[in-house]
């Protein structure tokens, strides 16, 4: 990235890079990134940062992620670190409990998966952080006790999701209800919301390292509830997670390498399309044109075909990462794009609801990813804590022989990924584009806004988005100029102009340049970036 570019913003967002050389933190709500300078100012790290913002963002984008969901990372300390904290489904579900479904239901306790979320804070902290793991508490406790003022996207997500959990009248999502729903309605934006209930529970998980959540008082409440309520997820299911420490994979794109996490996640369906892409000369087109725009899209169509046919929990994988990532690989699909659209990829998951963070400083620079998946999760809250359970479960198949089948004690499909770009063996930085499907495909349009067209950060963050769907069709942002749309038409594209600027993601970039820190946050979510 050129100096130069920081002093160009073709597109209009209000915002600007942030620019700092001791440390800097991008989040979606400004309050969260607060939490994360709180901690800088204390003595600690970009991962005690990290730590701290995600354990808030549960409390105040509670649409979007919480206590009982799951969560991945990236750690730059001199070399890159991954961090695979998703859980796996209750031992004894199988196959056999969705007969008659054509789909996996969204609500109750058959998406349920263990959450790792809790879990990879602790890894992080106890393998990198400078404070006492109790002290990244402190800003979750304060807000969640005290209240905090809804921010306007929050409060949209939560009143667009009211009708669908308020449908749920059973007695197994009250307790959901009572601490989300306490009035009957979503609150508006600006209203105080809290929850005592958020407070204990995070009190207790820090007061005893985690060990509460996985093997002690609140493990045995999930798993009392569960049994009393038809739910599989038992205190051994538990008790035998543990996160993993994985090997990141990357591509190289011209020169720049994009990491991600290997699967059960999607990150290696970006992966895949840039080895398509890195065979054509987008910089030869404008940014905004129909060609770049066709091309990405292809490309994306071509991967996410490979990803949803073989990407599984890598124990069951039929197909290798290695072979996935196969640059001649890259140059066969590319020679299957022809100036039409091709149906090739039928990607079909719900949209999701994820937090994406970003923390840096001039040792350690962290990519963190958490999310309860679809929205607010699966609407089961464990009566008296503040554990909203993930429906990480929707991520599996339900086709019989499919690598990523349900099954019993295996982790599902997932969609969200922390990215992170090197150049030459030295870091640039994390980055992340959150919302399900959208993942993949955000980071992709951040490496070509990057790389093909020379954007800085807060400008590749603003940049009109488009969302591959299925076969044909094709989701663009108000902002694409209107040729751009005509165009893709013409190419045999179902393109549908969609002013819901939530289903084009939410990201968060810091890049390193020289020893300054440049970090951004879009104006898609509430975020803010801040550096020192």
């Amino acid at each position: 990235m050129q100096v130069d570019s920081l002093t160009t913003y073709p597109y209009p967002s209000g915002r600007r890079v942030v620019l700092g050389r001791r440390c800097a933190v991008a989040t979606s709500q400004p309050l969260a990134t607060a939490a994360g300078l709180e901690m800088i100012w204390a003595g600690g790290n970009a991962v005690d940062a990290a730590l701290a913002v995600a354990i808030a963002l549960t409390v105040v984008e509670p649409t979007s992620n919480g206590i009982g969901g799951d969560a991945f990372a990236l750690v730059w300390d001199g070399q890159l670190h991954g961090l695979n904290a998703s859980g796996k489904s209750p031992q004894a579900l199988t196959l056999n409990h969705f007969g008659g479904l054509a789909a996996i239901p969204a609500y109750g306790w058959l998406p349920v998966t263990v959450p790792g979320a809790v879990s990879a804070w602790r890894s992080l902290s106890e393998r990198w952080g400078k404070l006492p793991f109790e002290h990244l508490f402190a800003p979750a406790i304060r807000y969640a006790e005290a209240g905090f003022p809804v921010s306007p996207e929050t409060a949209r997500t939560w009143q667009r999701v009211a009708r669908h959990f308020l449908s749920l009248t059973d007695a197994l999502h009250q307790p959901f209800l009572s601490v989300f729903f306490p009035q009957g309605r979503a609150p508006k934006a600006g209203e105080t919301w809290g929850s005592p209930l958020h407070a204990e529970t995070l009190r207790a998980i820090a007061q005893t390292g985690g060990d509460t959540f996985y093997q002690g008082e609140l493990a045995a409440r999930i798993a009392d509830f569960a049994a009393k309520t038809g739910g599989l997820l038992t205190d051994t299911d538990l008790k035998d997670h543990q996160p993993e420490w994985v090997i990141p994979i990357g591509t190289s794109y011209r020169g720049v390498t994009l990491w991600e996490l290997p699967p059960n996640g999607q990150g290696i369906a970006a992966l895949m399309a840039l080895n398509i892409l890195e065979n054509v000369d987008l910089g030869r087109y404008p940014r905004d044109s129909i060609e770049s725009f066709h091309w990405q899209i292809e490309a994306m169509k071509l991967s996410f075909a490979d990803a949803y046919h073989h990407v599984a929990d890598p124990r069951f994988m039929q197909v290798s990462v290695e072979h996935l990532l196969d640059k001649q690989y890259g140059r066969d699909r590319y020679r299957l794009i022809t100036p039409q659209a091709i149906p090739l990829a039928r990607p079909g998951l719900p949209r999701g609801g994820t937090v994406y963070l970003a923390a840096a400083d001039p040792e350690l620079m962290v990519s963190f990813i958490q999310s309860n998946f679809d929205g607010f999760g699966s609407g089961v809250l464990v009566p008296g804590t503040g554990i909203a359970l993930h429906n990480r479960g929707m991520g599996f198949s339900l086709e019989p022989g499919h690598p990523n089948v349900v099954g019993p004690a295996k982790r599902p499909f997932h969609t969200i990924i922390p990215a992170f770009l090197t150049h030459k063996g030295d870091p640039l930085g994390p980055m992340g584009v959150m919302g399900a499907p959208m993942q993949p495909q955000g980071h992709v349009q951040m490496m070509v806004n990057l790389v093909d067209y020379g954007l800085n950060p807060q400008a590749a963050l603003d940049a009109p988005r488009w969302r591959y769907l299925e076969e044909n069709t094709i989701l663009l942002e108000q902002t694409v100029p209107r040729f751009v749309a005509s165009g893709l038409i013409d190419r045999g594209h179902a393109v549908q102009v969609s002013p819901e600027v939530g289903l084009f993601g939410k990201g968060q970039m810091i890049l390193r340049c020289g020893e300054t820190f440049v970090a951004a946050s879009e104006p898609r979510a509430d975020g803010l970036a801040i550096a020192l």
